[in-house]
């Protein structure tokens, strides 16, 4: 496993980036948002396919979107419904985000995009890109005279 980030992942400037100390001026529905707006997808690449794994606790299939967009663009997003409040509860700790998330991936040439196939098993969604085979160039030896 690379820790190196991909060429093809979708550059984030403001990823990693302070901003805890501006988060008290805003409001507490945009921090809410924010805290999932960074799904964390691992991407994996085999002989055969490019694969996809997202974390997704708590959502169903209805509530994740999968995308292909032109210019070999992968588009994974969904959302996370607050829970609802009663008037009477009392809330101790809120730690589980909620909100909209969305990650775009740039796919290499070799990605076969009208085949994509996505799968969601125990809160796990999986998609998988397939590729095309690579033909490996001809070589002709060249007989050198003299």
């Amino acid at each position: 496993m690379s820790l190196i980030p991909s060429i093809f992942d979708m550059w984030d400037p403001f990823k990693g980036f302070p901003i805890s100390s501006n988060l008290a001026n805003v409001p507490s529905s945009a921090r809410e948002t924010s805290a999932f707006a960074n799904a964390r997808i691992d991407w994996k690449e085999t002989p055969e396919a490019h694969i996809f794994k997202a974390d997704l606790p708590g959502l169903k299939k209805e509530e994740v979107k999968v995308e292909v967009e032109e210019g070999k663009v992968l588009q994974i997003s969904g959302e996370r419904s607050k829970e609802q409040e009663e008037k009477n509860d009392q809330w101790h700790r809120v730690e589980r985000s909620s909100g909209k998330f969305l990650r775009r991936f740039r796919l290499p040439e070799n990605a076969k995009m009208d085949q994509v196939k996505a799968s969601m098993e125990n809160g796990v969604l999986t998609v998988t890109v397939p590729k095309e085979e690579v033909k490996k160039p001809e070589v002709k030896a060249i007989e050198i005279s003299g």
